[in-house]
């Protein structure tokens, strides 16, 4: 089966789901991710139910509302957004839900972090797909902004998502974690970076980020996963933004044929 590639909501930022499902119509991308926002409809089953079946797109992943700008939807207990996140999940068939770890400042949520995800994951039987961060840096200065670390490789998580604008952020070997995570690669995050502080999410090949190699290298070793194109559209017009989200989906697809034939990761 060819691996699925997915538009996230947030690539249509600020606009809302209801233009996502019908941009990735369009489009032919193959799914759809919410992500969990301060639009009423992404907290919605119903609603989203109706869009993917009136779209005739399937929801890939749920991504909690983990993200700094996210702290108050559904609440501020973390816990509790977790596991909102999984019921979504359940309610509108997606098998994967993306998260991110633990905010420093929340030591009690993190250090319940790991064995938390794991109950959870086993309990639900969706992937929880914890999410590669990245330091936060100004200039001579580096601080640890999330725990237990914003680098899952050496975490006990059985499911992770590779998102490649943090791993330009971060100024890691996105195919070197490729590699050491094997088949707890659970999903990713197609976007790109050039390196800087902040979280570009430009559209893959417009960065210095190895998209394609991690891609090809998927698909030549018989990965079974989504895809998701999450990249930043906020400041484009209308056409601009469905020139980038066209020019993302074609560049996954063209990655995504298979070179050496199949196999497993």
């Amino acid at each position: 089966m060819s691996v699925r590639v997915g538009l996230s909501t947030s690539s249509v930022y600020p606009d809302n789901a209801a233009t996502a499902f019908a941009t990735a119509l369009r489009l032919g991308y193959d799914a759809v991710e919410i992500m969990v926002w301060t639009d009423p409809v992404t907290r919605e089953a119903g609603a989203l139910r109706a869009l993917s079946e009136h779209h005739g797109l399937p929801v890939a992943s749920v991504h909690a509302p983990t993200l700094l700008l996210t702290q108050r939807v559904w609440g501020t207990e973390p816990w509790d957004k977790i596991d909102r996140s999984i019921e979504l999940a359940h309610e509108i068939g997606a098998p994967t839900v993306v998260l991110h770890p633990p905010f420093r400042w929340q030591r009690e949520y993190a250090a319940e972090f790991v064995e938390g995800i794991a109950l959870r994951e086993h309990d639900s039987g969706l992937r929880l797909a914890v999410e590669n961060m990245y330091p936060w840096r100004t200039a001579g200065r580096e601080l640890l902004a999330y725990l237990p670390h914003w680098d899952p490789t050496d975490q006990p998580y059985d499911s992770v998502t590779l998102d490649l604008s943090h791993t330009a952020t971060a100024g890691s070997d996105a195919l070197a974690m490729v590699e050491a995570l094997g088949d707890r690669l659970a999903h990713v995050h197609l976007a790109d970076g050039l390196g800087s502080f902040k979280d570009e999410h430009l559209v893959p090949g417009r960065g210095a980020q190895p998209c394609a190699a991690v891609l090809q290298l998927l698909a030549d070793t018989g990965w079974q996963g989504d895809v998701v194109v999450e990249v930043g559209t906020r400041k484009e017009s209308a056409d601009q933004r469905e020139i980038d989200l066209a020019e993302a989906l074609a560049f996954a697809r063209l990655a995504l044929e298979p070179t050496r034939g199949e196999g497993r990761l």
